[in-house]
């Protein structure tokens, strides 16, 4: 308890009060009780000296020589003797008689006594105190294993933070809370109910350290007397003036200072990527209930700072900051940067400026606020117990108790609902009911069996050029569906058929019928070719050899050394169907000529003459170009291909190694437009890197000169292909409505094999059937569209339109508990807020381009354009419905709300709007979501 004492007009005004109640009670003697009477009630009883101290209550200091002087006085025995007391004198205990402090250094029954505060009124009302005297009360405070009246409390020095040279000196019990101090500070300044301030203690160092658990006392709090405690005053605004030089000003220009807008109708700055968070705060913004908890200061008293699974009320302040102003209207926008660097300090995973989910910081923001005003300060263990046959009224009643026991904060009051959750054992049958508490509703979107991959279709007959086609296929097929489903556009058999990954001019993979269709990625390059035969060789078998084939172009490399060449890779590899008896180098040459024909021209005999003649000369100068024994062939890197090294690779895949060298030809005869090599499947010709190389199917790369390429291969026409009648197909994605994503919700479902459950029953873990209903529905209910689905090979945004009401959301069907049909605005919602997700899933959510204009952070990262998360939200007050992209606030009509972004829903039940609308819910006048909009000429088209 703050000591009046301390300042002098307080101590004046104490002292008239003493010496008011001195002159009533002018002690008569006759009036005194007997001098025994007085010893025991003084001395003995319960109301004595010798009585122990109790933390909290109050004793007095009383001068030792007028109490050994009382004490001669009733021993004597005798009411009239001259050694008569007199008033209570404690003049020799204090410094002076203006500010009445007390003398450094006084010390217990050499210069006072102590009396409990019984014993000290009955001596005032016997006696009298001398005239002008302020009593001097002390507490009893409770340290560490002992209890001690408080002498000498702390003195503070009370400043305000745009007037620091008046300061007000007051005392402070060791025990009393910071809360106190705070208050008595308030009133000394004069401060209005409705402003809020929070105090600074100086320290030692000269630095100001926040004072933020206003429960603690001042000795947890650490002050001492003469130490400086600033008490600031927030702006109208809704900011701290010390935020000032943390922050960039907001932003705001001089023109900006005098901003008077709607509350709530402020944008947030993009600080780099983080439209994801601009879109979770403004939803959670517009809850009406939450903002008004926190506008009126309801959070200051529930703020836990003890709590090991908060964040020390600290994401709770930064919250509350962002709040007041953006309800302030005094900003067209705001910098969160304060709480940006709150959230990334306790989750690091949204740390620096990459793209997150606006639903999963949503999670770690309702979670962080709940915890920080917990209101359970010390959580109990509790046992999660089974329904084991009860009455599901009584079990759930059960669940919601037990969690209220751990988790009481306007989080629970507000977003909290209650599932029933039953889980059958497939074994045994035995039923498994729990009730679990959710904060919002993840559902899951229809999902169609079928999916779209765009393939080549590389025909046989060289001819023909390469077809696209667009197949619809199941997603959980196989290779071989996609086969059957090329089959039917082409009339080729499925079995003659091979799928492969081209990428960079190589194939990264060839594909086995078995394999799932799920490891084909939507940007994969996949090129079906018809073949006539298999890779894998076996012996005895009559069937062609299928050979993939790279192409090739030498271009002279940079060394000093001109015999030195480079290959790069160009152009689409080939699969190339070989009949075995034709499996010669001159054979495989002369049926790639075949397969190449449609833009590789044959040379002519005037050619080939003029080839041999310069051939003849340089066959004199080099060897023919064989293998590489070293380098590799990096794409744009060409590969160093150095003269032959004379080894010659046997060819695994032929039984009678027919082909007996490992390039072709050896010798030049007559005119050959390309040579042939063995090489490995990244298109280099180092096949004997390891073991498993050596014994690995070869690969054919055929190799050209730069000037037989430009001569005789035709670009152009090597790149063509024709356009199936199938690739203009689309299939349509019918819009779903959200009750049905509900149901979906609700339906029975078989565990995973990564998530069985332990039936206690069976004793062993089982892949249990699961179903989860809705037992209790919250004040506002978040709808979170699982629009992305996640397997070993893929990720997936679902694009679906999904239809949901802004008014009228009726959950009666869907809650089994039992209803009150009497009252069915329990079960209805209106929509409040939406938070919208655009692009896909390749660089995250967030980049560069946003509706209306360039992401200011965004820029340099390059990449997709896809655009931001942004929320649509109803204002509490006014009823309007606006678009919120970032800084950018526009009103919007009804009809604008509902795209395929949606992405989180807020819905509020519909007895929660008419509480607060009535003048006793809210110190505002919120209005209903269903409230008509502005002419249309003032909206943004956001679709």
């Amino acid at each position: 308890m703050a000591t009046v004492a301390a300042n002098p007009a307080a101590a004046a005004a104490a002292v008239a009060a003493a010496a008011a109640v001195t002159e009533d009670r002018e002690p008569q003697h006759e009036e005194l009780p007997g001098l025994d009477s007085q010893w025991r009630q003084i001395e003995n009883g319960e109301s004595g000296r010798e009585r122990p101290l109790r933390a909290g209550e109050s004793w007095f200091l009383v001068e030792k020589h007028w109490y050994k002087q009382w004490e001669a006085y009733v021993q004597g025995g005798d009411q009239d003797s001259s050694t008569f007391p007199g008033c209570i004198n404690n003049a020799t205990l204090f410094q002076d008689e203006i500010n009445w402090r007390l003398k450094e250094g006084l010390v217990e029954g050499e210069d006072y006594v102590l009396l409990p505060a019984a014993a000290w009124h009955y001596l005032v009302s016997w006696y009298g105190l001398e005239h002008g005297q302020p009593p001097i009360e002390r507490k009893v405070i409770e340290l560490p294993n002992i209890q001690k009246v408080e002498v000498y409390p702390v003195e503070l020095l009370l400043v305000r933070h745009n007037d620091l040279g008046k300061s007000h000196t007051v005392q402070f019990s060791h025990t009393d809370s910071i809360g106190l101090v705070l208050r008595t500070a308030r009133e000394r300044f004069l401060v209005e109910p409705q402003e809020d301030t929070r105090l600074w203690a100086k320290n030692s160092e000269g630095s100001l350290d926040r004072l933020y658990d206003t429960h603690i006392t001042v000795l947890d709090a650490a002050l001492e007397t003469g130490q400086l405690i600033i008490m600031e005053t927030r702006k109208k605004d809704g900011t701290w003036p010390s935020a000032q030089l943390h922050v960039m000003n907001n932003n705001m220009s001089e023109e900006d200072e005098d901003f008077k807008g709607q509350p709530g109708i402020c944008g947030l700055t993009n600080l780099g990527n983080t439209c994801f968070m601009n879109s979770a705060l403004q939803c959670l913004s517009n809850v009406p209930q939450l903002t008004e908890y926190f506008l009126n200061n309801c959070y200051l008293e529930e703020l836990n700072f003890r709590n090991p699974l908060g964040m020390k009320g600290e994401i709770a302040e930064a919250y509350a900051d962002l709040v007041k102003q953006a309800w302030s209207g005094h900003h067209r926008s705001i910098v969160p940067h304060v709480f940006k660097n709150k959230v990334g300090h306790f989750a690091s995973q949204f740390l620096g400026y990459q793209q997150h989910d606006s639903q999963e910081l949503l999670s770690f923001l309702l979670d962080g606020l709940h915890e920080d005003l917990n209101r359970v300060k010390k959580k109990e263990y509790v046992e999660l117990c089974d329904a084991a046959g009860r009455p599901d009224q009584e079990v759930a009643q059960e669940a919601w108790q037990n969690h209220k026991r751990r988790n009481d904060s306007v989080i629970v009051d507000t977003f909290h609902g209650l599932f029933k959750s039953t889980l059958v054992c497939p074994d045994c049958g035995n039923v498994s009911v729990t009730f679990d508490p959710f904060c919002y509703l993840s559902v899951p979107l229809p999902i169609s069996h079928k999916r779209v991959l765009e393939v080549f279709f590389i025909p046989m007959d060289p001819r023909r050029k390469p077809e696209q086609h667009r197949l619809v296929v199941p997603k959980k097929g196989k290779i071989s569906d996609l086969c059957v489903a090329l089959s039917k556009h082409t009339g080729i058999s499925p079995e003659r058929m091979m799928v492969a990954d081209v990428f960079s001019h190589r194939f990264y993979k060839l594909y086995q019928l078995e394999e799932p269709l799920s490891s084909i990625l939507d940007r994969d390059d996949i090129f079906v070719y018809e073949v006539s035969g298999r890779i894998e060789a076996i012996e005895g078998s009559r069937e062609d050899i299928v050979v993939p084939v790279y192409l090739r172009e030498r271009t002279p490399a940079r060394d000093y050394n001109n015999s030195y060449y480079g290959l790069m890779l160009f152009g689409h590899p080939l699969l190339v169907s070989v009949p075995r008896d034709r499996f010669t180098w001159e054979g495989l040459y002369n049926v790639l000529m075949y397969r190449l024909s449609r833009y590789v021209t044959k040379p002519n005999s005037d050619d080939e003459d003029d080839g041999d003649e310069k051939e003849d000369d340089e066959e004199d100068k080099d060897d023919v170009p064989g293998p590489s024994t070293g380098g590799s062939l990096r794409d744009p890197e060409p590969e160093q291909a150095g003269p032959s090294s004379g080894v010659t690779n046997r060819c695994p895949f032929l039984l009678d190694n027919c082909l007996g060298t490992s390039q072709w030809p050896p010798r030049r005869r007559r005119k050959q437009l390309f040579t042939l090599q063995t090489v490995n499947s990244n298109g280099t010709s180092d096949r004997t890197t390891s073991p498993e190389e050596v014994h690995a199917q070869p690969y054919i790369a055929i190799d050209w000169e730069p000037e037989m390429k430009k001569r005789y291969y035709d670009e152009v026409e090597a790149e063509g292909y024709v356009k199936h009648d199938c690739v203009g197909y689309v299939m349509k994605k019918a819009p779903v409505r959200l009750q049905e994503c509900i149901e979906l919700f609700t339906t029975v479902e078989t565990l995973e094999k990564e998530n069985p459950w332990y039936c206690p029953s069976c004793k062993q873990h089982q892949l249990a059937t699961k179903k989860l209903d809705l037992w209790m529905l919250p004040e506002i209910l978040i709808i979170h569209l699982k629009r992305f689905s996640y397997t070993k090979f893929s990720r997936e945004k679902l694009d679906t339109l999904v239809e949901f009401p802004i008014r009228d959301l009726d959950f009666s069907e869907f809650v089994i508990q039992p209803q009150n049909e009497s009252n069915p605005e329990l079960y209805k919602y209106d929509l409040i807020a939406v938070s919208n997700h655009y692009g896909g899933m390749r660089d995250g959510h967030c980049m560069c381009q946003a509706v209306g204009g360039a992401c200011p952070g965004g820029s340099g990262q390059g990449g997709d354009q896809d655009l931001p998360n942004t929320t649509f939200a109803c204002n509490k007050d006014s009823g309007q419905w606006h678009y919120f992209d970032d800084n950018s606030v526009s009103p919007v009509n009804e009809n604008q709300i509902e795209s395929k972004a949606a992405y989180v829903l807020f819905y509020q039940r519909q007895d929660v709007a008419r509480r607060l609308l009535s003048p006793a819910g809210s110190s505002g006048a919120p209005a209903s979501p269903a409230c008509s909009s502005p002419p249309s000429s003032e909206f943004m088209d956001v679709n």
